[in-house]
């Protein structure tokens, strides 16, 4: 029987009130002054070509600091703007700025950032693009299927569902639980949490600390911080082949209708988000590889790029759809090889916004 003595010899340390609200006012303060003060400690200097690595695609805390430091006019967008089947120096921007002759565009994609994602991005992530020239991607891909839409409950694996709305919205296609919404919305709020995520998916191999020295015991963590982010991945992510020599049969893609996308709603909800922010945008749709649709498929898809050139009209929003790239430039349904992306750049580039 443990003495009553034993009670005052205990190593617990017992606060007062005042040592409390002392310890939460010093955490308080360690929370909103160590993210922004480790962005003058931890070196950043994109260049011109830079993208977000693959491997940090998850470290939106990260996209944060690129968006501030995006040179000329940021293209933001998912991987057709990000280069899924290029090298940096093959994507969009690359060509736009060799042909404008100096950096004037730089790349803010993130690859599989789907509108709905995207648009989460843009809100709790992009506020240093706020008040600049922007050109933002629309990608049809997205509402070629009510999968692709997230309407799909029988869906199991949906991009970026920390960026998504994790209460305000209803998305079939999302299971993720009551707790982990929580996280992600914290996360969404507070910058103390996406810096700690930084530095997991930077320095530890995208694992919390604790687990990571149950892999490394031996290893000191404060050593495994260099205060060296990994640098933009230059590796062909896929074979930069076309979509015909991958032997990819014609698709019959039902689409999804404008007036029920979710993926449509969240990019127009993107685009109110930007015009709020000061932003004057300028709109590149698709071009989505034609070639690769059924004829039913076509004259759906169709339907579907007019309702969004219409929206856009009535919005005042200039923009560009420009037409189908030869067929042989596609490595899939709508990403380009390097040559379709230095074809579109010249079509861009014919137009008044862009000179």
């Amino acid at each position: 029987m443990i003495p009553i003595e034993a009670e005052t010899t205990s190593n617990a340390v017992r606060l007062t009130p005042r040592q409390c609200a002392g310890l939460a006012l010093f955490a308080l303060a360690v929370a909103l002054l160590v993210p922004p003060l480790w962005k003058g400690i931890e070196k950043f200097e994109p260049g011109p070509d830079y993208r977000m690595p693959y491997d940090l695609g998850y470290d939106y805390w990260l996209y944060g600091r690129r968006a501030g430091k995006a040179e000329g006019i940021p293209i933001v967008g998912d991987s057709v703007v990000w280069g899924q089947y290029v090298t940096p120096s093959q994507t969009l921007s690359h060509y736009l700025n060799q042909r404008a002759g100096g950096p004037r565009f730089s790349n803010a994609g993130l690859d599989g950032s789907h509108p709905a994602a995207l648009a989460g991005l843009l809100e709790h992530y992009g506020g240093a693009l706020s008040g600049r020239k922007v050109v933002l991607h629309c990608n049809p891909l997205w509402m070629t299927s009510p999968r692709a839409d997230l309407q799909d409950p029988e869906e199991t694996k949906v991009n970026h569902p920390a960026l998504l709305p994790q209460f305000s919205e209803k998305i079939p296609a999302r299971r993720d639980p009551f707790s982990q919404r929580l996280g992600y919305a914290i996360d969404q709020n507070v910058p103390f949490f996406g810096w700690t995520r930084h530095l997991q998916l930077a320095y530890f191999g995208g694992l919390s600390v604790p687990a990571w020295t149950l892999e490394h015991p031996c290893e000191n963590p404060l050593a495994a911080i260099t205060l060296r982010l990994p640098p933009p991945d230059d590796q062909l992510r896929h074979e930069p082949i076309s979509w015909t020599a991958r032997g990819v049969a014609r698709q019959d893609y039902p689409w999804v209708d404008p007036g029920s996308s979710i993926q449509w709603a969240s990019f127009r909800r993107a685009v109110d988000l930007l015009e709020r922010r000061g932003n004057r945008l300028f709109v590149v749709v698709g071009p989505f590889n034609e070639h690769m649709l059924t004829e039913g498929s076509l004259a759906r898809y169709r339907a579907v790029r007019g309702r969004i050139e219409e929206w856009l009209r009535a919005r005042k929003i200039p923009f560009a759809a420009p037409p189908a790239l030869p067929s042989d430039l596609y490595a899939d349904a709508s990403h380009p090889l390097a040559a379709g992306y230095e074809m579109l750049a010249r079509q861009l580039l014919e137009l008044d916004f862009f000179r």
